[in-house]
């Protein structure tokens, strides 16, 4: 699967997965069953208490909700619609930073072009020829889609020397509620401090890990975050 390097504000750079045709189909057909079941919905309640005035505005009000739905759900979920969620998906810009309200107007701007009025071929075909899952709004707004899943068959060198430590036992298994790209993040960082001995960093990485987790302990910062590395590659790989 295709991957893209995203630079953190830490000047961390981290590589993302693009997410796969399959999981974005899988994920508008999720946000079109809510459009179906808005109007069945509305068409219900509608019936029942007249809620539509009469004439073109109570043709038009059923539809502000479907029409608008896309665009609110990314600007006030951080690049994810409902179905996005569902499949951990989400929208973010191609230079690493978070898309803005501009990026996600574009994207919706294009959208009937490309997937409404063609069902969806336009779009298919612009991400299977870009190669980075852009479609032509992504293009536009300099965004693509990427996956928040974890991988399976996850490795990393922490993984591997935990295979070789034979009953191997996990000090916190709060580690499990971190994802990989925290993971990354944390294992760039513990790097970066150790290597510049900048132990303020260390410290800020730690209490963060700690208030994610929930966990406490008097271990100091470089040694907990080596063991939260050991307990989460031991975790994603044997479960």
């Amino acid at each position: 699967m295709s991957t893209i390097r995203i630079q953190t504000t830490q000047n961390v750079s981290l590589e993302y997965e693009i997410a796969s045709i399959g999981d974005r189909i899988v994920a508008s057909i999720i946000d079109y069953g809510l459009y179906f079941v808005w109007f069945i919905a509305w068409s219900v309640l509608n019936g029942q208490y007249h809620l539509s005035p009469g004439g073109r505005a109570g043709q038009v009000i059923p539809l502000l909700p479907t029409t608008f739905y896309m665009l609110a759900c990314e600007v006030f979920l951080n690049g994810q619609t409902l179905g996005k969620k569902a499949l951990s998906l989400r929208v973010v810009r191609m230079d690493g930073t978070r898309a803005g309200l501009g990026d996600y107007l574009l994207r919706w701007l294009l959208r009937p072009i490309e997937i409404v009025a063609t069902a969806g071929v336009v779009a298919l075909v612009t991400i299977l020829l870009n190669g980075r899952g852009q479609r032509l709004g992504d293009l536009a707004a300099g965004t693509t889609v990427i996956s928040l899943k974890k991988r399976s068959g996850y490795a990393t060198p922490l993984a591997a020397e935990v295979t070789t430590i034979a009953g191997y036992q996990p000090v916190f298994a709060q580690a499990a509620a971190l994802s990989d790209h925290d993971v990354a993040l944390i294992r760039k960082l513990l790097h970066h401090g150790s290597k510049q001995e900048n132990y303020l960093l260390l410290n800020e990485v730690a209490n963060k890990v700690k208030s994610i987790t929930g966990i406490q302990t008097s271990l100091q910062d470089g040694p907990f975050l080596k063991t939260i590395l050991r307990d989460h590659a031991h975790l994603a790989v044997h479960g």
